[in-house]
């Protein structure tokens, strides 16, 4: 939302309902809230301290569902989502990514200005396209709002995907996803300088697509490289 972007990503729901009525726009300030949450637009400021009783009734739903279950035997059983930053110039750029928790590939991705939850669905739509699961599949994030937003949620329902999240301060469940943003950014990211968002969008392509999936070992598949682990096992 422009007037969220202005304030740096500061305002959460009440001040953007201020401003808009300074602006001559009379609309409800439970409305503002609605539209920010379904957005997944959140102010820096409510993240740290306050706390919502009503997104805290909806992360509930949310259970960390591998919990209960073995590793992934075939594609498809299990996916796995998360963001992270990247700075480009003076500015900060967020990579939302989808991994198939099974090979370690990475299925989607997506790059972008503001961390939303429009970002993330980018990813999982891109996710979407390479692949055809089955219902019952599992897609497992952190509980930031880019993911908890309907926005996510309704897409997920209507692929008949089940969502899980991690267990509030258990940053270790998601660690497949902490693990590739870690070998992006110390293998292709860190001591290259990026002019703009398309030099960084062309470096993450071309280290996903033509090494991370179809080069890269991974210690957890057998020393392979995921391509090559699903070729192999099909």
């Amino acid at each position: 939302m422009r007037i969220h972007q202005n304030s740096r990503g500061l305002y959460g729901s009440p001040r953007v309902h201020q401003v808009l009525l300074r602006e001559g726009l009379h609309v409800g300030r439970k409305r503002v809230e609605r539209l920010m949450r379904d957005a997944g637009v959140i102010g820096k400021a409510a993240t740290l301290y306050r706390r919502t009783p009503g997104m805290e009734r909806f992360y509930l739903k949310h259970q960390n569902l591998r919990l209960q279950l073995p590793a992934p035997d075939c594609v498809d059983q299990q996916w796995v989502g998360d963001l992270t930053y990247i700075k480009v110039g003076k500015q900060w750029q967020y990579l939302a990514a989808v991994m198939d928790l099974y090979s370690r590939k990475i299925i989607g991705w997506s790059l972008g200005e503001h961390k939303t939850a429009e970002l993330t669905l980018r990813a999982l739509k891109q996710a979407l396209r390479h692949r055809l699961p089955k219902d019952g599949l599992i897609f497992h994030t952190d509980r930031g709002v880019e993911y908890g937003a309907y926005l996510i949620q309704n897409e997920l329902q209507r692929h008949g995907i089940r969502s899980s999240m991690n267990r509030p301060g258990a940053c270790t469940d998601n660690a497949h996803m902490e693990s590739f943003f870690h070998s992006l950014k110390a293998e292709r990211i860190h001591g290259e300088t990026f002019k703009n968002e398309h030099e960084l969008r062309m470096a993450i392509a071309g280290y996903i697509d033509q090494f991370y999936n179809s080069k890269r070992l991974h210690s957890g598949i057998g020393y392979l490289a995921p391509m090559e682990f699903e070729r192999m096992a099909a």
